[in-house]
């Protein structure tokens, strides 16, 4: 594999990774890190690269694993939930922005159905494609992902309820 081809191919995955290794790790600093730990790995066995098929699969789905491996061996148990568990809830309340309501709520999933939804509504992956990241099968994928969507229109309901009821009373 040429260098041209590497970054035709891998590199122009790198914003894509960065991403999903952020809704992993919480931090811009390791998630740069893993991304550019992978780069790395992926420049050494660029031979073998090709043989992998997905490429884009293969590369979220090494994410994920050097993600979940990085937590481990830091002895970080800090998930998505774990996270948003250290925010007040008074920040919530006040705050008007919606989009970071919906992040909130999305890392308030459990760890599968943030996975899900982050690669299907935000990386805009097929189905398909999120079933082999994430080693899944196409309709767990799907159940994960409406069951997450259902979850995140709760909150929002019980969200725009709340303020109203501030708003009023």
């Amino acid at each position: 594999m040429t260098h041209a081809i590497f970054k035709d191919t891998v590199f122009c995955l790198k914003d894509e990774m960065y991403r999903f290794a952020k809704r992993f790790v919480m931090s811009s600093d390791e998630a740069e890190d893993v991304v550019q730990d992978l780069m790395m790995k992926f420049w050494q066995k660029k031979e073998e690269l090709a043989t992998f098929g997905n490429i884009k699969s293969y590369a979220m789905r090494s994410v994920k694993n050097e993600c979940l491996n990085r937590l481990k061996h830091h002895d970080v148990k800090m998930g998505f939930a774990d996270f948003q568990l250290h925010r007040s809830e008074l920040y919530q309340m006040e705050t008007n922005n919606m989009k970071e309501h919906i992040l909130g709520f999305i890392r308030q999933l459990p760890e599968k159905q943030k996975a899900v939804i982050h690669l299907r509504d935000v990386e805009e992956y097929d189905i398909s494609e999120i079933a082999e990241t994430l080693d899944m099968e196409e309709n767990a994928v799907r159940v994960n992902l409406m069951r997450a969507r259902q979850k995140i229109k709760e909150q929002i309901t019980q969200l725009m309820n709340y303020e109203n009821r501030q708003i009023s009373g």
